[in-house]
């Protein structure tokens, strides 16, 4: 009788553990290492987006407070080739998810520094398409998904606010290119934008804040 007791009292402390398992309850994921992604930031990417993610060189572009899940899966797609781009593959190849997580959430909150447009004749226009869209021609407002301000949705849509002109120019051109196919909605919109719009959409954003 001993005996039987001993063993229903096991069964009965098991089964919650058996539960959880059989629910597909997984532990919880482990908190992003703050200070080894800035070591890793420091190492890999510094050189070419600062030491604080503020890029000066416009063609690469500011990560600094952009959504640590939208950079996250940009490295993995980089890596991957989803999305083509020979030297941020050469740099993602080296780097496990667990570093890519490390280093977007550092760099993530670092605070962005804001930008400027160069252009008024263009920036009219430019704030025009951003918030309201070309209706006639069915392309939508990038406010509605980048938010009026810029500050994107979290893990959906990145962060524009303050971004380089150059560098949001070369993207809506491999966008429209085909170039960049990692986004079917960007693919849809930046297909139907001439190089003049193009070009006042990225001056609005650079000064947008």
């Amino acid at each position: 009788m001993k005996l039987l007791a001993s063993l229903l009292t096991a069964a009965a402390l098991a089964a919650p553990v058996f539960s959880a398992v059989a629910a597909g309850d997984a532990p919880p994921a482990a908190k992003p290492d703050l200070v080894k992604g800035e070591a890793s930031f420091t190492a890999v990417c510094a050189a070419c987006h600062a030491a604080d993610g503020n890029s000066t060189i416009t063609v690469n572009p500011k990560l600094a407070q952009q959504h640590p899940e939208y950079l996250v899966k940009q490295l993995q797609e980089f890596k991957s080739g989803k999305r083509n781009n020979a030297v941020m593959k050469g740099f993602a190849s080296m780097l496990s998810d667990e570093d890519m997580k490390n280093i977007a959430y550092w760099v993530a909150s670092k605070p962005a520094k804001t930008g400027f447009a160069k252009d008024k004749d263009l920036v009219t226009m430019g704030e025009r398409i951003y918030r309201g869209g070309v209706p006639d021609r069915n392309i939508a407002a990038c406010a509605g998904c980048h938010s009026p301000n810029g500050a994107g949705i979290p893990a959906q849509y990145p962060r524009l606010s303050g971004q380089h002109a150059d560098y949001t120019v070369a993207q809506l051109n491999t966008f429209r290119d085909g170039t960049r196919a990692n986004s079917v909605q960007m693919t849809q919109v930046a297909a139907k934008l001439n190089d003049k719009e193009i070009k006042a959409v990225a001056d609005y954003i650079a000064g947008l804040r």
